[in-house]
């Protein structure tokens, strides 16, 4: 499933708190922190997505282990961001980074790397305005960013200036219809749309 994403509110947001924490180097927040972060909330109201299929068994997770899929010169990998629905936006980011600099320097552990319970692969650094990606079994979804795009855009019935991307959902439909999936998107994007929600 693909949807675009006015992430105007979103960018503004993330601005709010870089300005905020403009004289600490140890902070820094990118779009993806958000992204996880409204991801996680949303798979707290849509459990049925934070899942695994193992056999023929449903296992439904108590706790949000979020995979950050990273590209390597020698290929992908997926550090573990866990318990990401008990963390706060700074604390994403600073573990996200954390992690992103592991796997670059080859120093992830086993823990780091197994255990996830849904995926998100950003391929905005490419210049890339989409991507449909390929589930990470045992894994139920895995969402796909590609990059924000300034352009024109219907924005309270007129024409109007707005940074876009585009999100992309892939899940598993022996474990998932069609309905629920589109129901966990359709969050995802209104918590991207109204990062204040995500507080709420």
């Amino acid at each position: 499933m693909f949807s675009e994403v006015d992430v105007t509110e979103m960018i503004r947001f993330r601005d709010m708190i870089r300005e905020e924490y403009k004289q600490d180097d140890t902070v820094r927040i990118s779009n993806n922190d958000l992204i996880i972060l409204a991801t996680s909330r949303a798979l707290k109201r849509h459990p049925i997505m934070n899942t695994t299929l193992v056999g023929d068994e449903i296992l439904q997770h108590g706790s949000v282990h979020m995979g950050i899929a990273v590209a390597l010169p020698e290929g992908l990998i997926v550090p573990v961001l866990r318990d990401a629905d008990q963390k706060g936006l700074l604390e994403i980011a600073g573990e996200a980074r954390e992690l992103a600099r592991k796997a670059r320097e080859a120093s992830l552990t086993v823990d780091e790397v197994t255990g996830g319970t849904f995926t998100i692969s950003n391929v905005s650094m490419f210049q890339v305005d989409g991507v449909t990606p390929i589930l990470k079994s045992p894994e139920t979804g895995i969402l796909g960013i590609g990059r924000v795009k300034v352009k024109p855009a219907v924005y309270q019935g007129e024409i109007a200036i707005r940074s876009m991307m585009f999100v992309n959902l892939t899940f598993d439909h022996q474990v998932v219809d069609g309905a629920p999936a589109g129901d966990f998107l359709q969050t995802v994007v209104r918590y991207l749309e109204n990062p204040y929600l995500i507080m709420s």
